[in-house]
This record gives C-alpha cells, sequence and structure tokens, in this order.
C-alpha cells in the first residue's frame, strides 16, 4: 500500500474508534438536537467567571465549537491557525462564538479559567468566550461528542449546522488548504438568506472527555 494512503487507512481506522459507540447507520451529529427547530437554551459560566446565556444573543448567529487542546485534531486546527482565522473572521463580522470544554476534572483537556485564558492568548485564538462545562452540562445537552464539534444558531435562535468544522477527517494540517471549511460555508449561505447546505456532517475529532 503506497504511504499516503496507508496513511489515510491509519487515519480512517483511528477515527472509526473515536466515533464509536452508537448503533449501525446512526449518524453522531443525527443524535444531538434537531437541526431546523430551536436550540436549546444554555447558561454557562466563562473563563472569567461571567454567566453567558443562549438567549442574550438572540439575533445575532451564535457559533459553539466544542474543543479540547490536547487532542490532535484541535492541535491541527490550532496549530495551523485556521480555527483563529476563522473565529476572528466571524466574530469581527458580528457572529458571537464560543468556545466550550466539557472535559471533566482529571480528563485530558480540563483547565481552569486562567488556564483557558493562557491558551487563548498563546494560540491567539478569537472566541467570544471560552465556557467552562466540567459537569459537561452544555455538552450532554447539545449531545456533542468529538472536539472539534461545531454548531451554527442563527438570528432566530434556530441550529442550522450540526457537524464537522471540515471534510476531510484527519489531523494533518496539510489536509486544511483543501477541505471544505463547513463554518464559512454555512455563513456564506447565512448572509445570502440562502438554507445552510450541509446542514448535518460527521463530526470527526476525540471524544470528548466527558466525567460521567
Amino acid at each position: 500500500m503506497p504511504s499516503s494512503s496507508k496513511y489515510r487507512f491509519v487515519v480512517s481506522a483511528i477515527f472509526l474508534l473515536l466515533t464509536a459507540g452508537l448503533t449501525p447507520g446512526e449518524s453522531l451529529a443525527a443524535a444531538g438536537p434537531v437541526v431546523g427547530k430551536p436550540a436549546p437554551e444554555f447558561s454557562g459560566t466563562d473563563s472569567a467567571g461571567r454567566v453567558h446565556r443562549l438567549s442574550d444573543h438572540r439575533g445575532k448567529i451564535v457559533i459553539l465549537e466544542w474543543t479540547n487542546h490536547g487532542c490532535p485534531f484541535v492541535a491541527k486546527h490550532y496549530g495551523s491557525k485556521n480555527m483563529q482565522r476563522t473565529q476572528k473572521d466571524m466574530t469581527e463580522s458580528g457572529v458571537v462564538w464560543y468556545s466550550i470544554v466539557s472535559s471533566a476534572p482529571g480528563r485530558q483537556g480540563h483547565v481552569t479559567g486562567p488556564e483557558a485564558d493562557d491558551l487563548t492568548r498563546g494560540r491567539g485564538a478569537h472566541p467570544t468566550a471560552v465556557l467552562l462545562d466540567p459537569s459537561g452540562r452544555i455538552g450532554h445537552l447539545y449531545r456533542a461528542v468529538v472536539t472539534p464539534h461545531i454548531f451554527i444558531i442563527d438570528e432566530a435562535g434556530t441550529l442550522v449546522y450540526n457537524g464537522a468544522i471540515d471534510n476531510i477527517p484527519s489531523w494533518d494540517e496539510d489536509d486544511i488548504s483543501r477541505a471544505t471549511n463547513y463554518v464559512r460555508k454555512a455563513m456564506s449561505k447565512l448572509k445570502a438568506g440562502l438554507p445552510v447546505d450541509p446542514r448535518i456532517t460527521r463530526p470527526y475529532g476525540c471524544s470528548v472527555k466527558y466525567g460521567s
């Protein structure tokens, strides 16, 4: 098997292991909140101790990004600055972007508020805020399954996208330049007043490190 093909095979196999656990044929994204319906209301505390509520942002687009700095798939998008560029472009256009950490204490990716702030500064990230969800309450509400996992909520509070950040499930930074960024694609549709397409994709990455 050629080396590039062998690499793709190994990554695909790992991807299947990381995203296993649902019944055969069941889509990971389809297991979450219903796209086209109101997004579940939530409140969460950010790294500085401030409380944020989804309902506070009615009239704005809200993007939720589940993250874990120890995950190689997350590292792919932050190491390449792809996630930061996407965040910056979105927040500068008036979008509310929440990076959400649902790793439980003692699990990979768990951070305190100061640690989250250090990561944001060190990586040059541009979220509106980092929400700390150590109990997994918000993660379970949205049924976030991997990091990264992306949800997009429109100005009316409707969930319009649930899935991956792009269409190439690997941790190779070289794949980013030829991938379709689903966040950017969804935003271009929303700005044009068109339906988001695709609305649901299969998220890829490391399993969210819930405590239970």
